[in-house]
């Protein structure tokens, strides 16, 4: 049996992050509603594939939670949900008495509702912000924008994991999940000094990054004893030669092969 089969979600979560948790919920055999504003979630725009298939096997309905219409709506989708998740401020969700005290307070008739908000910093859950701030404000923002979103990956499967542990929870439960909070895991790395700039993995080891080469880059990862001594043997080279020529003298592609042929870890830096 799936992890969530028979259990009832309502939503109004949008963007990624919650929608992202949702579908993984989804995924696992719950049955999910959810409710977009008027407008429709953004993602729709910003995205369209994506947005398909993190709503695929939803019921998705747009409602206007400020109306007294919308309010009756969701109020009756909840009565017989398991589990409500939200993606808003603490405020915004007051406003619209979508907040934990009202939801699970005894006379709203919700007997078995478990209660979810994803905010982006729990300690600071009023403060605007998206994936790349969080980044930036995590120190672990480059030059350039990255090519994937880390913050609101995290944060939805940490709002999944939390789900599934309120499931187990008795009706009432409630938690939140904080997107900048979920970085936590990645930053350790970086506070530790591990992948710092000149760390032993950012940068202060030849044997482990990228290299240009004749044609295109390579990655290798010869951190274990064994793989660098058979890194440098294979080259031929002492161990404290600068690599950096080396690998220019053929094709990422033709390293590749050498590596396998050596047993190395590298591999060419291929385009999304």
């Amino acid at each position: 049996m799936s992890t969530a089969s028979g259990i009832r979600v309502v939503t109004i979560a949008i963007n990624a992050p919650g929608p992202l948790a949702v579908s993984r919920l989804r995924d696992e055999g719950a049955t999910v509603f959810k409710i977009e504003p008027p407008d429709g979630d953004p993602m729709a725009a910003f995205c369209p594939a994506w947005y398909e298939d993190l709503r695929r096997g939803m019921q998705v309905e747009r409602l206007d939670l400020k109306s007294e219409g919308g309010h009756a709506r969701i109020r009756s989708l909840l009565a017989d949900a398991d589990l409500f998740i939200a993606s808003q401020r603490p405020s915004a969700l007051g406003r619209l008495k979508l907040d934990a005290d009202t939801l699970l307070a005894p006379s709203s008739g919700n007997r078995r509702l478990r209660w979810l908000n994803i905010v982006g910093e729990i300690g600071n859950p009023e403060i605007a912000g998206h994936d790349l701030t969080y980044l930036a404000q995590a120190g672990l923002l480059g030059r350039e924008i990255p090519r994937t979103l880390m913050a609101d990956v995290l944060g939805a499967e940490r709002a999944f994991a939390t789900a599934l542990l309120l499931l187990r929870d008795s009706p009432g439960a409630r938690a939140v999940v904080g997107l900048y909070d979920a970085l936590a895991p990645l930053i350790a790395p970086l506070k530790h000094g591990l992948t710092r700039p000149g760390g032993l993995l950012g940068g202060g080891m030849s044997a482990y990054g990228v290299y240009d080469t004749r044609e295109g880059r390579i990655a290798i990862a010869a951190l274990e004893p064994h793989f660098r001594t058979r890194l440098f043997s294979a080259l031929g080279v002492s161990a404290d030669t600068n690599l950096a020529s080396i690998f220019r003298s053929r094709t990422a592609a033709e390293w590749e092969s050498w590596a396998v042929a050596n047993d190395l870890p590298l591999c060419v830096v291929r385009d999304a």
